[in-house]
This record gives C-alpha cells, structure tokens and sequence, in this order.
C-alpha cells in the first residue's frame, strides 16, 4: 500500500480530505480505511472505493445511498485506474450540501487528488 497524493476541499464549511492509495489487495483497503478511522476520529464519514482488476467495491459510509461511494467509483473508472483506494474523510461543517452537492463534493475530492503533479 503506498499513499499516492491527498487533496483537501472546503464546502460550505464541511472539509473533504481525499486520499488515493496504490493498493494490491482488499485486505489492504480494510487496513488504510481503519487506519483512516484512527486518524479521523472527529470525522462524520469515510466513504471510499477501490478497484483491483475486477474486484470493485464502495462505501458511502452513512452518507445518503449513492451520494458518495459512486462518486467516488466513477472517477476511477472514468480514468481507467486499477489498483487503486479513493477515500474521502469528511468533517461535517453544519450545513447541509443535499444530494446533489454531496455527489458533486465527493466527486470533485476524487477528481482533484489522482492529479498528480
């Protein structure tokens, strides 16, 4: 597992803090979201996906179904990664984004951090 690059945005007070990891295996993902867990602990969620070969799998962490995880999922399928853990670390600022502006912060956290300079 090796940490690629984070990148952190700050929505209407809420901050999302992405983090793209290389990783081989599943076993893996569980270690860094826990890690993640450890690190975070004032955070609301940790929604991720990942992708190794045909295994794919996301989370929205109790965001609202399908506001976070698939964001997330689709980012890494729209750039053909493989290998590869998105999560987003999100600290709950007090106003809430609706539907669509969480499915548009978790999806411009995942499209900034696999920007590599």
């Amino acid at each position: 597992m090796k940490l690629i690059n984070s990148h952190t945005l700050e929505i209407k007070k809420s901050k999302f803090i992405a983090y793209y990891y290389e990783v081989d295996d599943a076993s893996e993902v569980k270690d860094i979201i826990n890690n993640l867990k450890k690190e975070h602990k004032k955070a609301r969620h940790i929604p991720y996906a990942y992708k190794i070969n045909q295994d794919m799998k996301k989370s929205d962490d109790k965001e609202p179904s399908g506001t976070s995880g698939m964001p997330i999922l689709n980012i890494i399928q729209k750039n053909n990664l493989n290998y590869v853990l998105i999560a987003v670390v999100r600290y709950f600022g007090g106003i809430k984004l609706g539907a669509g502006g969480l499915i548009r912060a978790y999806g411009n956290a995942a499209k900034e951090v696999i920007k590599i300079d």
